[in-house]
């Protein structure tokens, strides 16, 4: 890997100035807070990290937003007490994005950031901040002319091009700029009552996925293969039931607890992920605390999953793999299972390999045709 000097960055981040004297604040040694590599008097030696954490906590793109560090500090706070499981993790916290003179300087630094970042090869957690920071968070893959698949998690659908705040429409600017390197789109979790029927017209004939809260409730271990082939999550806790979240005042309705955590967990088995943003949180607006201790325990999932994902062999090395040769509807196609995480993918025609569940070898047992296999040759 070549070289890149983390110098480059240093001047956009704000040390955190939390864990000072770790026994003081009574951690344990099993807890994620004596072993996180901390930015606070030196920037932490980043090369045997798995994951970074990157506080943002910009809203002035959201409605009435003012620029806080409360936010990613809240989560931090919840997180490290948190007992770690998985020690052959690492993980390192650069800090906080400082804020810019305007919304487009703090794009730019969060950009820049998690550019050099990447380049080092680790994956980035960011702890927003509003959900705008979604552009940003893209323009890392578009900068490097890098297509991706995309995932996001939220009650709405934001492209309300009437609405001045940028939080409303930014997955215009995502989906829409050219040029443009998103090949797929998937909304998980909207709430139908809040998106115009015509909104999701729009986007199916772009060939784009969207999946209602109800359907995913019903059986989540589907957005499994949804989330497995994505570079990049966003996540608003807007999607998030207020039971659940109480800084989310949008929606009583949304994912309970354990349903959030299983999205993330299935974010960190995914192989290609190397963003993940978590936005929306105003900790001023938290009960006793409890969404940032959602939010710390969906990334303690997050990392369960990345530990997961290590024991998983490459799609090439069949040994690891059950193959199952099915014909359906005048086709014939080759579903693999791991042998060690039991995940399933399905062979297209063109010998492309693609994440798909369970569910959708059976119902090729039955000559059916699975949706998942219609919508991938809709866009190949």
């Amino acid at each position: 890997m070549p070289f890149h000097s983390l110098d480059t960055i240093i001047d956009f981040l704000d040390p955190v100035f939390l864990l000072q004297n770790r026994e003081d604040d009574g951690l344990r040694k099993n807890q994620w807070g004596n072993s996180v590599q901390i930015y606070s008097d030196s920037f932490p030696d980043i090369e045997q990290v798995d994951i970074i954490f990157l506080g943002c906590g910009e809203s002035r793109g959201d409605v009435g937003g003012t620029f806080s560090n409360d936010a990613p500090n809240a989560v931090r706070k919840a997180f490290y007490p948190l007992y770690q499981w998985h020690e052959e993790v690492q993980m390192a916290d650069v800090g906080n994005i400082k804020k810019g003179a305007t919304i487009q300087d703090t794009y730019v630094a969060l950009q820049t950031v998690i550019s050099e970042l990447l380049k080092h090869g680790k994956r980035v957690v960011i702890l927003g901040g509003s959900h705008d920071l979604t552009i940003p968070q893209y323009e890392v893959y578009a900068r490097e002319e890098k297509i991706i698949e995309m995932v996001n998690v939220d009650a709405k659908i934001n492209i309300d091009m009437e609405h001045p705040a940028p939080a409303e429409n930014f997955l215009m600017k995502v989906l829409t700029s050219e040029p443009n390197f998103v090949r797929h789109y998937n909304h998980i979790g909207f709430q139908s009552y809040y998106v115009h029927p015509g909104m999701l017209e729009t986007i199916d004939k772009l060939r784009f996925d969207c999946y209602r809260l109800g359907k995913v409730k019903e059986n989540i271990e589907e957005m499994e293969p949804v989330i497995r082939n994505a570079a990049m999550l966003s996540f608003d806790i807007s999607a998030l039931a207020y039971s659940y979240a109480p800084a989310n005042r949008f929606s009583p309705n949304g994912f309970n607890g354990e349903e959030a955590c299983m999205l993330m967990q299935y974010a960190g088995m995914s192989p290609e992920l190397t963003t993940l943003g978590i936005y929306g949180f105003n900790a001023d607006e938290d009960l006793h605390g409890l969404t940032a201790k959602q939010i710390s325990q969906m990334l303690w999932y997050y990392i369960d999953g990345i530990e997961k994902s290590k024991q998983e062999s490459a799609l090439g090395n069949f040994t690891e793999f059950n193959e199952y040769k099915i014909a359906f509807s005048e086709m014939e196609s080759l579903f693999i299972q791991s042998k060690r995480t039991g995940r399933w993918w399905m062979k297209m025609p063109n010998g492309r390999f693609i994440a798909c569940s369970h569910h959708d070898y059976l119902l090729s047992t039955q000559n059916e045709i699975p949706e998942r296999w219609l919508r991938a040759m809709e866009r190949d």
